[in-house]
């Protein structure tokens, strides 16, 4: 090809890619609220919502106050499978934002932001339900106390929570004030730190003990504990191999290595990207459930640190440098 030639194609590559860049620039959206100035990835996915979203903030909740409503809290983070289809089956849609704006002031927490306000939320969550999970929603009081607390809903599940909650609180807004004190009661208690009386001793006795009531959890045949899911557990694990090196205890190192190698062989561990994925929804950690942490990465590497230096394992070498890498 000449250079003449050789030129054209690639002013004509610069064009394309110009007006490509050109059209990017000028995509427009239906909605676009608070979120936008925002930096966390997670709030800015939900940045063109037909939902007024804000930021938390002590501005939020004072105009909460000074309009008498209600509080939607939406935690969640950009890697959480069930907030995606929640944001695209509920929150894009435009007859729930109007229940949402016209009888609430709506905030969006990005739990990797603000742990501190996650922490608080899913312990009333817990509470309030017996369980918890992301995404999850609160309808609190102006003044931040939760009186309803949920995770993942489907559209009309959503558009009834929002409608009977807000009937309750218009006609019995008493009532309503009398449980958000309990549950922030019941919060309070939760994460209230006594000083012990006196220090606790850890005696060989009650180690043996432990791992012992341990190992009846334990699936010998494809590692980790018994159940229909399969989490890493590092800080399990970590415990476990260091009680293991120290008493040269064979069933607990035969366990070990079943469950780690399960980890770093399975479809737990990204082969393609590097990193562990949260969970493998079956009992044999083939399919995982499709999001990394970088706090579950962490604790996993440090764990197989520890293992390569014990065992100089070229695989676990090879993830260490992988995870790292991701």
């Amino acid at each position: 090809m000449s250079f003449r030639k050789e030129l054209r194609v690639s002013l004509f590559l610069l064009l394309i890619l110009s007006i490509a860049s050109c059209h990017k620039k000028e995509k427009k959206f239906a909605h676009t609220n608070a979120l936008i100035d925002e930096t966390s990835p997670y709030l800015l996915q939900h940045a063109h919502n037909p939902v007024d979203w804000v930021a938390w903030s002590p501005e939020a909740l004072a105009e909460a106050k000074k309009e008498n409503k209600l509080v939607i809290i939406s935690i969640g983070y950009s890697s959480c499978h069930w907030c995606h289809v929640m944001e695209t089956e509920t929150f894009e849609d435009t007859t729930v934002a109007k229940l949402m704006n016209k009888n609430f002031i709506s905030i969006k927490v990005d739990r990797e932001e603000r742990p501190d306000i996650d922490h608080v939320y899913m312990t009333a969550a817990q509470l309030m339900t017996g369980q918890g999970g992301w995404p999850l929603n609160i309808i609190a009081l102006p003044n931040g106390k939760p009186i309803y607390a949920g995770t993942y809903h489907t559209n009309s599940g959503w558009k009834k929570v929002l409608k009977n909650m807000e009937q309750v609180y218009s006609s019995d807004p008493k009532r309503a004030e009398n449980f958000a004190d309990q549950v922030a009661g019941g919060i309070q208690e939760t994460n209230l730190i006594a000083n012990p009386d006196a220090e606790t001793t850890f005696t060989e006795g009650k180690i043996n003990q432990a791992v012992k009531k341990d190992a009846e959890n334990w699936d010998q045949e494809n590692g980790g504990y018994q159940g229909s899911q399969k989490f890493p557990l590092p800080g399990n694990l970590d415990f476990l191999l260091d009680y293991a090196l120290l008493n040269d205890e064979i069933s607990a190192k035969g366990y070990l290595k079943n469950t780690l190698d399960h980890i770093v062989q399975g479809g737990i561990y990204d082969h393609i990207g590097g990193g562990f994925f949260r969970y493998s929804t079956d009992p044999e950690w083939k399919v995982p459930h499709f999001e990394k942490m970088l706090y579950d990465n962490a604790q996993i590497l440090d764990l197989m640190l520890t293992v390569h230096h014990e065992t100089k394992s070229e695989l676990f070498e090879a993830r260490i440098y992988e995870t790292v890498g991701w």
